[in-house]
Formats: C-alpha cells, structure tokens, sequence
C-alpha cells in the first residue's frame, strides 16, 4: 500500500495543475455572461462543462505512451469520418459537416476531432524520427505535412474553409517549434506569395469572396453591432440592462460567435484586455512547456499544437468582432457557448497532462515501481 501511495504521489507531482487553474477564470467569466444572456443557455453550458470534465479524464486516462498503435488507427478512422461526410453527412445551411448517428439523433463534426488526431499523429512520427540539428528536410517535412494537408482539403471542400485553415496553421506551427530547414521555409513563402492571386481567383467560393469584400468594404451587419456594442462599453462597461445591443437582440449570435462584442459592452475595455491577458498567459505558458520539453516529442507537439489552437482562434474570433479579419464561424475558445469547442479542447488537455504525468515509460509498467522508491537508509 505504501509502494502504491509512492507511485502515484509521483504521477500527481507530474501534472502540471497550473495550466487547469488559468482555465477556470476563463470560465468563470463567460458562464457569467451566457448567464446574462439566457438562462436556458447557461443551464446547457453547464451540462457542456460536466460533460468536458468526464471527456477530459478519459483523456487523461487512456496510456497513450504505453498504446501508441492506438494513434495512427485513430487518425485514420477519423479520416474516414471526414470522407464519409462527403457521401452520407447531414447538410445544414448549405454545408455537409456532420454525420448522424442512426437511431440516436446525435450529430458529430468529425473536423473537430481530427485536431486532436494530428496532433498525436505528428508526435507519434515526430517521436520515432527526431529532427536533425539543421531540422527536417524536403523528406521529411513533406510526410509530416500530408498528414495535416489531406484532411485539410476534405474539411475545406466541406466547406469549412476557416476549421481547415486553423488546422493547417497549427500543423505548420508545431514544425516551425520542432525544427524544418531555413530554405524550406523560404521557399514555401515565395510559392505562396505567387500563387495568392490565382488561390484567390479560382480557389475561392462566391460566400467566401463576399466576406472578404465586406472585410475590406463596409463591415457586414453582424459586425456593424459588434463594433456599436464594443464601443459603447468604454473603460469599465454597462451595466445589464443598459447593454442594449445584446438585451435588446441587435447583437447577434452574442453568446457564441460574437460574446466577446457582448464582454466589451459588459465590462468594457477593461474587461476584454484581461480577458485577453488570460489568454495570453495560458498561451505562453504551453509553449513554455513545449520549449522545455524538446526531448520529450510527445509533449513538446501537443503542448505547442494546443497553444497554436488558442492562439489562433483567440485572434480571429477578436479580429472578426471588431472588423479586422472577414467574419467565420470560428468561437473563442472554451469560452464561447456551445459543446464541441470545450469537449474537444477538453481532450487535448487531458491527453496533455497524460503525457505529462507519465513523461517516464517505466512508470506504466507495474513491475518497476520499485525503482521509484527512495533506498532505506541502513
């Protein structure tokens, strides 16, 4: 029994509970005003949260390290998932993004959960090849992207244009921090700087340009109440029911896309400078992690693919609400309303502190808990 304590004292020292403490005021903050908003959407929101807390200590559960076949027949079912919504998805507002489990009525948006599939895909191939000193050449680094380039253009001919461009941003993220050669880089830049126009042009749909013409023209309505909202918020914001633009529904879709317009009219400039300053903390601290942990693969790529994730949504989400970047159905991150975002970001942070817990092979194995022991003094 002592043996026992031992062990997972030593696992508990390994979880890194900071990182779920700076999730909590993020938290704290938006179940208050989806509170505000409606009642009923909060009351889902908390079920969201109990069903995130259960998702992430499965998560935290499964011996990633110990199963690592478990991750490419992962990767490839959900690769599966996201061809077979091409011929058997549910189409909703013009866009076929969900399978329907027959007989239960339950949707499942297989993009989402392909995030966390190449994440462990890029770890479980970055680990088992580790990068030069000079990082990966043209080989290499051309295996590495497929896997994120492939369901990339599945989920963009969707279309989800905006969830593909997250994904391919973050792959490229996570082998920017591991280490790919300088030139490739450099010509990757120019190759895209050419090829903008004819993207552009041909690549495009009709909606897609649109957006971009009321980015660049005058804002969409959407944004046009993002904007009124925000700027009537001031320093220290309104109170409730003087936040006319949500309380009186000019503001749309203001728990979900748009709740960050509804943070600047409640708190102001204030309140969303801390809220970003959260987000900014969360950040820097996951690839705090990634960078000091450059010989464990495993948790430098999740770390670092998570952070590139925050990151990455936190900015458009901003941008699209205050009329810097065309408007995407992209929430803020497990703080806007809705269950996808905090299940799947829940996931990611369990198998995060999977990995961190058990950063040492040996401690799956039962037969070597004694060599955690401290010797007895004679």
């Amino acid at each position: 029994m002592r043996n026992r304590f031992q062990f997972d004292r030593r696992i508990l020292q390994q979880i890194n509970f900071l990182l779920i403490l700076q999730l909590i005021p993020l938290f704290a903050i938006s179940s208050y005003l989806v509170y505000e908003i409606n009642l009923h959407l909060f009351q889902k929101q908390m079920l969201y949260y109990a069903i995130s807390a259960i998702a992430f200590f499965v998560a935290f559960l499964i011996p990633w390290r110990k199963y690592q076949w478990l991750i490419p027949l992962t990767y490839w079912i959900n690769l599966g998932l996201l061809l077979s919504v091409e011929l058997f998805g549910k189409k909703i507002l013009g866009a076929r993004r969900w399978i329907e489990i027959p007989g239960l009525g339950i949707t499942l948006q297989p993009s989402e959960f392909i995030k966390i599939t190449v994440l462990l895909m890029l770890a479980y191939i970055i680990s088992r090849n580790p990068p030069p000193k000079d990082g990966y050449g043209w080989k290499m680094f051309g295996k590495l992207v497929a896997y994120v380039l492939i369901p990339f253009l599945l989920i963009a001919k969707e279309p989800d244009l905006g969830t593909g461009l997250i994904l391919l941003l973050t792959g490229v993220g996570v082998l920017f921090i591991v280490g790919i050669q300088a030139r490739i880089w450099i010509i990757l830049l120019i190759i895209l700087g050419v090829s903008a126009p004819p993207l552009y042009t041909y690549g495009l749909k009709p909606y897609q340009k649109q957006r971009i013409a009321n980015f660049l023209g005058e804002p969409s309505y959407h944004v046009q109440q993002s904007m009124i909202a925000i700027g009537s918020g001031g320093m220290d914001g309104q109170k409730k029911e003087e936040a006319t633009q949500t309380q009186l529904k000019f503001l749309p879709v203001s728990s979900t896309d748009f709740i960050f317009a509804y943070l600047g009219e409640r708190f102001g400039f204030t309140g969303m400078m801390t809220t970003i300053g959260l987000y900014i903390f969360l950040i820097l601290h996951l690839i705090s992690i990634s960078m000091k942990n450059i010989k464990d693969h495993y948790v430098q790529v999740f770390a670092a693919g998570i952070a590139f994730l925050f990151f990455i949504s936190m900015i458009v989400n901003i941008f699209m609400t205050i009329g810097l970047a065309p408007v995407v159905g992209l929430p803020l991150p497990m703080f806007s309303h809705g269950g996808t975002s905090f299940i799947i970001f829940s996931i990611l942070f369990g198998i995060l502190e999977n990995l961190l817990a058990f950063r040492f092979y040996f401690m799956y194995n039962s037969d070597s808990k004694i060599t955690m022991m401290p010797k007895k003094a004679h």
